[in-house]
């Protein structure tokens, strides 16, 4: 049997091991920690239990057909759909909370924000058929083969691109609401790719479409059993894991890739697949052949900031996934953008999976995910940005909440943007690779495949077609269509 090699265990490497499992090959994973899951792991500290990464999930059809490519294996993965998204809050007592159900979204968004439905209609309209006339195109489909192009769908898609919000940014098309608080929350949506709503492009207001004309949903035991139940199904059907074994370079002769070079030797392979982040995997794995330059100075996604906290009450007015917002957004994206820092009124997020893991905390308290967007890491002065922005963090939940949550705090654990660098080998601690703060961005991110060495793919968040959970797994499926059967 042909022998594949995948270099890194994230959500992208994981699926494409079973995909190329599925397809004939004896695959094994080189992984430098000692668990599978990438940026997708967990941690229980006095009682609490955390997911560390992604917190929200949308397109569960994409998990589920992996497990439905071996079917004789039945891995315990199954969720809920929520019926509520996310709650949001603001320092003026304003309170709303996204219903999934259209008609719900947009009789309570009416109400709140005094909005004329007849907008909020048109506005998920636009949002769906964006999302249908780009998803082929974007999203299904490699950017770097002429074949993509030679689709009706492309057509379709080329001949609606002034319709498409291409030459706006996402605020531009967010503005036309009355309220500035649903153009607020509107705009949140590009930090779904970790960029700024004043410059991503419009296009981007098709994300609403996956929250409220697909749903979101919660996987029972927490979003750390999306990438465990993909673990234990890739163990079942045969790929090997290799923990603890960093990959040092990978090995090519004649334009084309051999296998790779780890600490315990050499590993010929028939093809090799990196789920490593595009900027390190050039930088410290491949020696001898030029790089694409602009595609590596593509300025990096934001990051995060997150604080882990132990919380001994419980909050009823909050949710799975809550919003604190900012009261003035454009600067805390100029902060993170322009100025490389974080801003004193920071937008909070706050993810609380005890609301449907009960197990998740102690009898009587909550497990809070607190997090903040931030810029990667440039070497900022990180301890003083962290003192800071717990005492904003803090600020903001207590004016939102009418509260005193440092008194509630009965742990804490820190993870910044040195941290997701480290333990995930991400480029600055981008969370998502290159910022699609451009509308030429989505053209410019690295191809599924190798254009100097045959044989060699790459997947995940920081190549086509971006970062997050849905787009990882769709990055699997563009990379393993390009492999062929064994």
């Amino acid at each position: 049997m042909p022998t594949a090699i995948v270099i890194g265990s994230g959500l992208g490497g994981l699926a494409t091991a079973l995909r190329l499992a599925h397809k004939g090959y004896t695959v094994t994973v080189f992984e430098q920690n000692d668990y599978a899951g990438g940026k997708l792991h967990a941690i229980e500290q006095e009682g609490y239990r955390f997911d560390l990464g992604p917190s929200l999930f949308t397109l569960p059809h994409l998990v589920d057909e992996l497990h439905q490519l071996f079917p004789q294996h039945k891995i315990n993965f199954d969720y809920i759909k929520k019926e509520i998204g996310c709650h949001y809050f603001w320092e003026d007592g304003t309170v709303f909370h996204a219903y999934t159900n259209q008609a719900d979204f947009i009789d309570h968004a009416g109400d709140v924000f005094v909005e004329p439905r007849s907008k909020l209609i048109n506005y998920l309209k636009k949002s769906k058929s964006k999302y249908d006339l780009t998803k082929s195109l974007f999203l299904e489909k490699s950017l770097h083969k002429w074949s993509t192009y030679l689709s009706k769908d492309t057509f379709k898609a080329v001949l609606n691109a002034p319709f498409l919000g291409l030459n706006n940014t996402l605020h531009q098309e967010n503005s036309s609401f009355t309220n500035p608080k649903l153009t607020q929350l509107f705009n949140r949506y590009a930090t779904y790719n970790g960029s700024s709503p004043y410059k991503t492009p419009g296009i981007m207001s098709m994300i609403p479409h996956l929250e409220m004309g697909i749903g979101t949903f919660y996987p029972h035991g927490g979003m750390h059993r999306i990438s465990q139940s993909l673990f234990e199904l890739a163990q079942k059907v045969g790929v090997e894991f290799r923990f603890r074994e960093s990959v040092t370079q990978i090995n090519h002769d004649h334009k084309k890739a051999t296998g790779v070079t780890t600490e315990n030797g050499i590993f010929p392979s028939d093809l090799v697949v990196s789920n490593m982040d595009i900027y390190p995997t050039y930088k410290k794995l491949i020696k001898g052949i030029h790089e694409p330059k602009k595609t590596l100075e593509q300025e990096r996604s934001s990051s995060a900031l997150i604080f882990y906290w132990g919380i001994n009450r419980e909050f009823p007015e909050l949710d799975l996934h809550n919003i604190l917002f900012s009261e003035d957004y454009p600067s805390e994206f100029e902060h993170i953008f322009e100025k490389k820092s974080l801003s004193n009124d920071p937008t909070v997020y706050i993810n609380i999976t005890s609301k449907e893991t009960k197990t998740d905390a102690p009898q009587g308290c909550e497990n809070w995910f607190v997090m903040i967007n931030a810029p990667g890491n440039y070497d900022q002065n990180w301890e003083e940005l962290l003192k800071n922005a717990r005492e904003n963090i803090i600020l903001k939940i207590n004016k939102c909440l009418k509260t005193d949550i440092s008194k509630h705090i009965a742990t804490e654990y820190v993870l910044d943007p040195r941290g997701i660098e480290k333990n995930t080998s991400s480029y600055r601690g981008a969370l998502y690779g290159a910022a699609s703060n451009d509308k030429f961005a989505a053209f410019l991110r690295h191809p599924n495949f190798n254009k100097r060495l045959k044989n060699l793919y790459h997947v995940g968040g920081s190549v086509h077609p971006g970062g997050g959970i849905p787009l990882c797994l769709l990055s699997a499926q563009i990379t393993a269509d390009l492999i062929p059967q064994a």
